[in-house]
């Protein structure tokens, strides 16, 4: 099978993410998608629990996606390479990144290495161009191919502000940041 794993914080998961997911679906050869929550995120960027993120992702529902604890579970550090050894054996990967990713990619954990261990997927992203690409990288593209600029930030930022995110979040991921008071002022 040939598995698209979409990493990331999922601080909070969003319609972003799903639209990714879908049109990787729609436009490449993956069978299915899977939503790799990190342990620590990459770059010591502050996020809510793992728990936490982890129970938001869970919340997304479309077909041919699941969520993958891996990184979790194995307490991983961030770094993606290190996620490539402890993937179920007989399945093909490639890893999906946004196009906002390309320039800082040089930055990441054994990015050379990891480049020869897995194909990317380049997702364009709203405002960010499709490059530097790497050897090993292709950029998802259709003409039907949607882009959008929702982030996480985004998100975080209008819950600070009291305004509403329910359509820009899976259902249930709203309520669930209230009910655990997320992403207010002086909340991680």
């Amino acid at each position: 099978m040939n598995i698209g794993l979409l990493g990331g914080t999922f601080n909070p998961p969003h319609l972003g993410h799903i639209l990714i997911a879908r049109q990787v679906l729609d436009f490449t050869d993956c069978d299915e998608v899977w939503f790799v929550p990190n342990f620590r995120p990459s770059f010591s960027k502050p996020a809510a629990d793992p728990v936490h993120r982890l129970a938001m992702t869970r919340y997304i529902r479309l077909p041919n996606t699941r969520v993958s604890s891996l990184e979790i579970d194995n307490k991983l550090d961030g770094k993606t390479i290190h996620l490539l050894d402890v993937l179920p054996k007989g399945n093909e990967y490639r890893f999906i990144i946004g196009s906002d990713q390309l320039a800082t990619f040089h930055l990441w954990g054994e990015w050379e290495t990891l480049l020869t261990r897995i194909p990317f997927l380049v997702f364009p992203r709203y405002g960010y161009p499709n490059e530097p690409l790497y050897p090993g990288m292709s950029v998802v593209g259709d003409e039907t191919l949607v882009a959008s600029n929702i982030s996480a930030t985004k998100i975080r930022e209008r819950v600070k502000r009291g305004l509403s995110i329910a359509e820009f979040v899976p259902v249930g991921v709203d309520e669930y940041i209230k009910k655990h008071g997320l992403y207010t002022e002086g909340a991680s």
